[in-house]
């Protein structure tokens, strides 16, 4: 039985991000609020949390979903490193709707999909998106609709097209700009433009000065359709916001194969436990075309 939590009221929030903290552990799906569009999303590290994820869209392992985090440290946590422009590009465009492709750190057991050794990583720019991941740890997070339907903008869209599928919708209004996220991919020398999105293309060549598009290689085996927020085997997805979020708060970190900040011990809770993903807008893989990231 899904449960709704309305987080405009301060209680209800607290109960909400609990209880979906709690679902997350669990292995079970939640939809959040992003900058972008709604999302749902699942424990990053649960291979079987994945799988609900994807079978809920209706999509295949093909389409591997994105990851969120609540911090930068914890993104780190999860590449082999940033490259030469990749800390730039967070230092500028983070938290916020930009999504980087990186070569995924190998000694992490998780299974995301076919994303051919990356991930596509981001941190968004939504408070209560962030407060989420932070108590969660990654989160799998891609836009909150059926494969093939329009992103959800508020909860009821996704709560139509979802159903019980999701454990715990967390209400946060109409979501932000609704635009995707734009799609850098940083596993090669020269930074590549996946999609095009809510962070102009002439702001990311401000920071990278160089930046390949699909222009330059038109046989780049990824498809670039900026409506989705999925990515195929080498190349990646999406993002949140509202009030920019405080770095400062760390989560506490468990040991098993997840990385520092991959997860973090329970909040002492006002309610249950609470569990998260970013936003909406939300692996590692180029980009289909299907629905907006969130």
């Amino acid at each position: 039985m899904s449960r709704r939590y309305d987080c405009s009221d301060p209680k209800e929030r607290t109960r909400g991000i609990a209880e979906a903290v709690s679902a997350v552990r669990r292995g079970e799906l939640v939809v959040l609020p992003t900058d972008t569009v709604y999302g749902v999303g699942a424990d990053a590290f649960l291979a079987d949390a994945v799988r609900k994820l994807l079978d809920a869209k209706g999509r295949g392992r093909e389409m591997p979903p994105p990851v969120l985090v609540g911090s930068v440290r914890a993104a780190t946590a999860l590449v082999e490193n940033l490259g030469t422009y990749g800390q730039d590009l967070v230092d500028e465009f983070w938290p916020g709707a930009l999504t980087l492709v990186c070569r995924a750190n190998q000694n992490l057991m998780w299974d995301l999909g076919e994303t051919k050794g990356t991930v596509a990583v981001r941190m968004p720019m939504h408070e209560l998106a962030v407060e989420l991941l932070k108590e969660t740890g990654p989160m799998a997070v891609s836009s909150a609709n059926l494969s093939g339907r329009p992103a959800a903008r508020d909860v009821e869209e996704a709560e139509k097209m979802l159903g019980d599928a999701v454990s715990v919708y967390l209400d946060g209004g109409v979501s932000g700009h609704a635009d995707a996220s734009t799609i850098v991919d940083l596993t090669g020398s020269v930074p590549r433009l996946l999609r095009a999105g809510a962070i102009p293309e002439d702001k990311i060549r401000s920071v990278v000065g160089v930046l390949l598009t699909d222009e330059d290689d038109p046989d780049e085996p990824y498809d670039s359709d900026d409506s989705d927020d999925s990515v195929g085997p080498a190349e990646a997805p999406s993002g949140a916001e509202i009030a920019k979020p405080s770095l400062t708060k760390e989560p506490s970190t468990e040991t098993r194969d997840k990385p520092a900040e991959a997860r973090t011990e329970p909040a002492e809770e006002p309610p249950a436990t609470a569990e998260a993903a970013p936003t909406a807008d939300t692996a590692p893989t180029a980009p289909t075309a299907e629905n907006k990231d969130a």
